[in-house]
């Protein structure tokens, strides 16, 4: 009797390490749709977030490949491409890098920070101008990067806007309330003229979406939660970074008061290295004409 609950035991041990490897080292294209009457013609965003320095294939070419092969009109980034951690004393911030000259070659890129980028932006003593080189080189290489800016899709009717949160606004344990006028003090007010267009905001922390619908962003794009790291039948993810247990934004659509947000599941990993039932996510957004 025991030598079979042994072999069970040792059975559901290897499939539960083979999950874990697989959800790891492999991404999933996921695909969302928001309907509007807003835009001018559909119009299809790739949104990537939470790479944190993996490499998927080459250079990242099975990652960039699947953008490719998506051909989408624009790709998000929502942040966090790397680890605000030093190995062997350098930020491992190539891949991410990489991942968004090679796609702004190819596709107008609009890019956020999360709070890693927020780190080396806001820790100067320790990172020195590291993130302003970071982001001058994106630039340099047609990466439209947004911190608390806005530009414009002219051609469609659709405004892309990055929020930027200090770090305060992704502490643990404690959801920090986010001031009543904080998105206007960063963003603006959006007028009555302007919301006749349609607001797409980059936000990488998804617990603000109530502020981020009522200030007006048709459609929020968010990461940071990695899908919640495992995941589990009719429960869905079971922690997040914040160490909140089975968050209530965990991966996927979500609505409120007409708005939308796509939150992403993200790519990498980082602290914890494991995805269980919870591979990387490529997210494709179609916008649709109604």
């Amino acid at each position: 009797m025991w030598i079979y609950i042994c072999a069970a035991l040792l059975v559901l041990v290897i499939a539960t390490v083979a999950v874990i490897y697989h959800d790891t080292h492999n991404f999933v294209v996921r695909n969302y749709e928001v309907k509007t009457d807003k835009i001018k013609g559909d119009y299809t965003f790739v949104l990537l977030s939470d790479l944190h320095g993996y490499v998927y294939g080459r250079d990242n070419d099975r990652l960039i490949k699947a953008v490719e092969d998506i051909n989408p009109d624009a790709v998000l980034c929502a942040g966090d491409m790397f680890v605000a951690h030093r190995q062997n004393g350098v930020l491992q911030m190539g891949a991410g890098e990489h991942v968004l000259k090679e796609l702004a070659a190819k596709y107008p890129v609009y890019a956020g920070n999360g709070n890693h980028e927020r780190k080396i932006k806001e820790y100067t003593k320790e990172y020195g101008n590291t993130f302003d080189r970071y982001r001058s080189g994106l630039v340099r290489s047609g990466v439209t990067y947004l911190e608390n800016e806005t530009c414009d899709i002219a051609d469609r009717g659709i405004k892309v806007t990055g929020l930027d949160l200090g770090l305060d606004y992704f502490q643990k344990i404690i959801k920090k309330p986010m001031e009543p006028d904080l998105m206007q003090e960063k963003l603006g007010q959006i007028s009555a003229g302007e919301r006749k267009k349609f607001r797409v905001l980059i936000a990488h922390n998804p617990q603000y979406f109530k502020e981020y619908a009522a200030w007006g962003a048709d459609l929020t794009v968010a990461g940071h939660v990695h899908g919640g790291i495992i995941r589990l039948p009719f429960l869905g993810g079971v922690i997040s970074p914040s160490i909140a247990l089975f968050p209530k934004y965990d991966g996927g659509k979500f609505e409120m008061d007409g708005r939308t947000m796509i939150l992403s599941r993200g790519l990498g990993t980082h602290t914890i290295h494991v995805r269980m039932f919870n591979p990387g996510e490529v997210s494709v957004i179609r916008i649709k004409v109604v």
